[in-house]
């Protein structure tokens, strides 16, 4: 599964049965330990939102956190015949059954919507924005390799874009360009997640990578799968990573547009994960054996530089 702020949990995980009495902050609490264990990139950009952000931005990744892991408890279940792909529609529709209840004001015993109805009272979120995420993470389920660069775009924008889309009604912004803006941020986030992950994907017998790709650079599926070494992979992960850093380029356009107490943590969260892929090249583009990762220190590093950037910002 590659949701644009899904990463590697470490520590405790709140426990998804241990249901709240229907306090509000006891919800946003639940979705804020959500994010702290299991998103470690995306919980430090979080740290430098207004407060008034932060909470709208918890409920928000725990709600696309759980649909996530839906999808990816149900894909292994499917492997062993436990659930069949009928009765995982099943569940999808359910939960998109209870994001329409919940936009229409009514309320579950469950923190995750408890949060999420709270936020709707100040953030116009259209309710097709995660519904196609759902779609997206769907797209996992019968999963089949990617012809072309156009079908892996539609995959990145709606599983990343779209959280893009979201976060902006709740960052603010002054001009509607940032939306464009933000859909670019969303497709390289996914482009370096796909890019970071490629040996673990094969691993679980997928190809993310566009096989059009492969074949520009002489490079067969077999030896993809084999996670076979040579020059004609450098070259194709090297297209791949700039193609990304493109998406990156023009999507920086779009943080002076946000409203300014919104930019800074923006800023930390796309340069902290686009030096994901300058990690790839310090690893010699090694994606099959070393995974490529930034340090709590290298993020940290990154934050002077944004700090001033962010400042001298109109």
């Amino acid at each position: 599964m590659h949701v644009q702020m899904n990463e590697r949990s470490e520590g405790n995980i709140p426990d998804r049965d241990a249901r709240f009495t229907v306090k509000l902050e006891d919800a946003y609490e639940y979705c804020r330990q959500m994010s702290k264990h299991h998103a470690k990139t995306f919980y430090l950009a979080s740290m430098f939102l207004p407060k008034i952000q932060q909470k709208p931005i918890f409920a928000l990744y725990a709600l696309l956190r759980t649909v996530d892991d839906i999808v990816d408890r149900a894909e292994e279940e499917l492997k062993t015949g436990e659930i069949t792909r009928e009765e995982i529609q099943n569940l999808l529709d359910a939960w998109k059954s209870r994001l329409r209840a919940c936009y229409a004001g009514r309320i579950e015993n469950d923190p995750i919507m408890l949060a999420w109805n709270d936020t709707l009272k100040d953030y116009r979120i259209p309710i097709e924005l995660p519904l196609e995420l759902i779609d997206g993470v769907a797209m996992d389920i019968n999963f089949k390799p990617f012809e072309r660069f156009e079908e892996l775009y539609v995959y990145c924008y709606k599983v990343a874009s779209v959280v893009g889309l979201m976060t902006s009604e709740i960052f603010g912004y002054t001009n509607k360009d940032a939306l464009e803006h933000a859909v670019e941020l969303g497709i390289a986030m996914q482009l370096t997640n796909i890019l970071r992950d490629v040996g673990e994907d094969i691993d679980r017998g997928r190809i993310y990578l566009p096989l059009e790709d492969l074949r520009r650079f002489n490079y067969s599926r077999e030896e993809l799968m084999n996670k076979t070494m040579n020059e004609n992979f450098i070259e194709l992960i090297k297209f791949e990573i700039e193609r990304a850093r493109k998406y990156y380029r023009s999507s920086e356009k779009g943080i002076p547009m946000l409203k300014k107490e919104s930019r800074f943590g923006v800023s930390i969260s796309s340069l902290n994960y686009s030096n994901i892929l300058t990690a790839i090249e310090k690893n010699g583009y090694d994606v099959f054996t070393k995974r490529a990762y930034r340090s709590l220190l290298q993020k940290i590093s990154t934050i002077p530089y944004i700090w001033f950037k962010t400042l001298t910002e109109p």
